[in-house]
C-alpha cells in the first residue's frame, strides 16, 4: 500500500469570501466546483492540487486537515479501524461519499490531527465498505455546480 500524493490542504477563514479573494488576487488561484457541506466552503485549484478554505474559525483545530490520495483505501480503512482512529464526528461520519462518487475517509493521528484519505470512485470499493459511506447529498442539498466538484483534478496541460 502506498500513498500516491498530497491531495489538498484545508484551512480556516474568518470570512470566506475575503480569504478566497486573497488567494485569487495574490496567488492567481482559481475557484472550482465545491460540494455543499452545510457551511461556507470554497475549493481552489493550485496547479494539479487543491486548497480548500472553510469558514469555521471557532473550530479551526477540529476541522483543519490535509488530505492524502492512496492506492488502497480498503487497507488504510482496516488499519485505521484496528487502531481505533476513525473520526466519525468531525464531518458527521468517518466515510463520506461526495456527489460525484469520490470518497473521503477521516482519521486522526496520535496527536489529534485530522487526515482525510481520498478515493476516486465509490463503485470500486467492496459492497461492505460502500454500505458504510454516508452520502453528502443525503445530508445537504447539492446544486449542479456542487455535483461537478471532484477531488481529482486533471493536470492543467490536459485541459482543452
Amino acid at each position: 500500500m502506498a500513498t500516491r500524493s498530497l491531495n489538498h490542504v484545508s484551512i480556516v477563514a474568518e470570512h470566506l469570501e475575503e480569504s478566497v479573494r486573497f488567494y485569487e488576487e495574490v496567488f492567481g488561484l482559481e475557484r472550482i466546483p465545491t460540494p455543499n457541506f452545510g457551511h461556507p466552503v470554497q475549493w481552489l485549484r493550485v496547479g494539479d492540487l487543491q486548497l480548500h478554505i472553510f469558514e469555521r474559525p471557532e473550530e479551526a483545530r477540529r476541522y483543519a486537515h490535509f488530505a492524502l490520495t492512496v492506492d488502497d483505501l480498503v487497507t488504510v480503512y482496516e488499519k485505521a479501524r484496528a487502531r481505533g482512529c476513525l473520526d466519525g464526528d468531525t464531518f458527521t461520519h468517518f466515510l463520506v461519499q461526495l456527489p460525484n462518487g469520490n470518497v473521503q475517509l477521516y482519521v486522526r493521528d496520535p496527536a489529534g490531527n485530522l487526515i482525510e484519505v481520498d478515493w476516486p470512485d465509490i463503485a470500486s470499493l467492496p459492497a461492505e465498505l460502500q454500505a458504510q459511506c454516508v452520502r453528502l447529498e443525503d445530508r445537504y442539498p447539492q446544486s449542479d455546480w456542487n455535483r461537478q466538484a471532484t477531488l481529482f483534478l486533471e493536470p492543467i496541460g490536459s485541459r482543452a
